[in-house]
C-alpha cells in the first residue's frame, strides 16, 4: 500500500466529513475524552499550521508531555472557522509531516481512528476503506505502535480475527477476539465502546486491560 497516497486521500475524506457537520455535531463529545468533534478537527489540521518548534516549546511547558501539549494546541486550533481548517487538510493533503516515533503509519492510523472517533458518537457511517483498516491492523501489534497507541502487554495471549476480511493475528491457542476490522482497530487503540461489536473468549481480557 502507498501509505503517503492513502494518507492524502484520508485527509480529503476527513475534510469532506467535517464540512458536512452542523454546529451541534461539531460540539459533540468525541471518543477522545479530551476533545469535542471540532477539537479533533483542530488536531487533524494542526500539523499544517503549527511548526515543530512551537510543538516542542509547548511540550516543554507541559512538563515534557507531548499528549498534553497536543491537547492544548488542538483546543486553540479548533477556534478558526471549519472551512479554514478543512481547507488546510485539502491544501496540504499530500504534505509529508514528520511523525517522531510512530512514523508515517502512525500518522495514517491517526486519521483512520479519528474519523471514527467523531462518526461513531454522531451515529454516522463515514469510514475509511477496508484495505486501510487492514493496514492499520497489521501495524497496531508492532513495537512501533506501542509508543503511545497500543500499550505493551495489551495484546498478550490474544488471537485477533477480522470477520469482514481475511486477516488474523496472534497465536493459534490465544483467546480469540473477533469482529469487524474497524471495531478491532478502535478497541486495540483504547476505544472501549467498540468492544460491544466484538465477540470471543478474549473480549473480557481486552475489556479489563483497556479499563
Amino acid at each position: 500500500m502507498d501509505v503517503a497516497a492513502r494518507t492524502a486521500g484520508n485527509r480529503r475524506l476527513l475534510a469532506d466529513f467535517f464540512d458536512g457537520l452542523d454546529d451541534s455535531q461539531l460540539e459533540t463529545q468525541s471518543l477522545c475524552s479530551a476533545w469535542t468533534v471540532r477539537e479533533v478537527l483542530g488536531h487533524s489540521a494542526m500539523p499544517f499550521s503549527v511548526g515543530i518548534g512551537r510543538l516542542l516549546w509547548r511540550t516543554l511547558l507541559a512538563g515534557g508531555s507531548i499528549d498534553r501539549a497536543s491537547s492544548a494546541i488542538a483546543e486553540e486550533q479548533a477556534r478558526p472557522p471549519v472551512a479554514e481548517l478543512t481547507g488546510l487538510l485539502r491544501t496540504y493533503a499530500g504534505k509529508r509531516v514528520p511523525a517522531p516515533g510512530v512514523g508515517p503509519m502512525g500518522q495514517f492510523t491517526d486519521h483512520c481512528i479519528h474519523l471514527r472517533d467523531c462518526a461513531r458518537p454522531l451515529g454516522l457511517d463515514a469510514d475509511v476503506a477496508l484495505e486501510d483498516w487492514r493496514a492499520v491492523l497489521d501495524w497496531l501489534p508492532t513495537k512501533q505502535a506501542s509508543l503511545g497507541v497500543v500499550p505493551a502487554g495489551r495484546l498478550d495471549g490474544l488471537a485477533l480475527r477480522a470477520t469482514d476480511q481475511d486477516w488474523s493475528w496472534g497465536a493459534e491457542d490465544g483467546a480469540e477476539v473477533a469482529g469487524p476490522s474497524e471495531a478491532l482497530a478502535m478497541t486495540l487503540s483504547g476505544r472501549s465502546v467498540a468492544l460491544t461489536d466484538l465477540e470471543g473468549p478474549g473480549v473480557a481480557t481486552l475489556r479489563e486491560r483497556i479499563g
